[in-house]
């Protein structure tokens, strides 16, 4: 009886499961559905699909400057990531293996700057980039990026860290290896999924950002893909096809991405909760 039970169990948690998987990809299926209706029937067919799908409006959207601003955030996206996990790096592994009251107090400041919000921010960093003269250049959304991403990078990298033991850098010191030389050729091919993590969630939240790259950034040739959605929807005209399929191209990289690198993400995620 108690196997039948457990087996009744398990149908009602998958049923449960397909029907939240159902409704929370609902907007994203009418988001594809309606990118390939086009312009003339994205408000009038109000099936979730169209019976004859049309391309017109990706071809549209290829034919803008969609390809323009989907460079720039994948500039700056990488840009970014690199700077994160360099950085990420070399601040976990101190945080993960050195001890001192300073070091302590710049985890606590990790902390808060998690915490802070981010809308409070704008206005401090945009005094700060229009004094440096560097407002309206992709230079003042990198910082701004990297600033915003490094503290959840630190703490990833620094659990991460926490879990490699450290009597295999010890072993690498007897041998004759350096500190450096330890943590290069020791600790980080151990620790390459904790930075392929980082570097997939630093990656992503620069892909998406809207606001800032709203505010800083307002030259038509260095807007990045979500301002440059915002040209399908004015005043006078709603491209709803062309919107739509700018979104599916633009989520499209993130979907793809993420398949590949789920495994990475969960792995690296665990591992990095073990200690710390």
């Amino acid at each position: 009886m108690s196997g039948r039970k457990k087996i009744w169990k398990d149908i009602l948690t998958y049923v449960v499961l397909v029907i939240a998987v159902c409704i929370f990809t609902l907007p994203t299926a009418a988001m594809i559905g309606t990118a390939f209706k086009g312009d003339s029937r994205a408000l009038s067919d109000k099936g979730l699909f169209p019976s004859h799908p049309e391309l017109s409006a990706f071809r549209a959207v290829l034919r803008s400057d969609f390809m323009m601003s989907a460079l720039n955030s994948l500039k700056i996206g990488l840009v970014v990531t690199v700077f994160c996990i360099f950085f990420a790096i070399l601040a976990g592994y101190a945080l993960s293996r050195y001890r001192s009251r300073g070091l302590g107090s710049f985890q606590m400041g990790l902390l808060v700057l998690q915490m802070f919000p981010m809308m409070l921010m704008l206005m401090p960093l945009f005094m700060i980039f229009k004094a440096l003269r560097i407002t309206d250049t992709h230079w003042s959304l990198i910082l701004s990026y990297t600033s915003l991403n490094l503290p959840f990078s630190i703490w990833m990298m620094k659990g991460f860290f926490d879990t490699v033991p450290y009597e295999m850098e010890e072993s690498g010191l007897i041998d004759g290896c350096s500190p450096l030389q330890c943590m290069m050729k020791l600790v980080l091919p151990v620790s390459i999924t904790g930075i392929v993590t980082v570097g997939i969630f630093t990656f992503l939240n620069v892909w998406n950002e809207y606001t800032f790259a709203n505010i800083f950034v307002t030259s038509p040739e260095k807007i990045t893909l979500t301002v440059g959605l915002q040209k399908y929807v004015s005043k006078n005209l709603n491209s709803w096809g062309q919107m739509m399929a700018a979104s599916t191209l633009g989520i499209a990289p993130s979907i793809i991405f993420l398949l590949f690198a789920q495994k990475h993400i969960v792995r690296g995620l665990t591992s990095g909760a073990v200690k710390g």
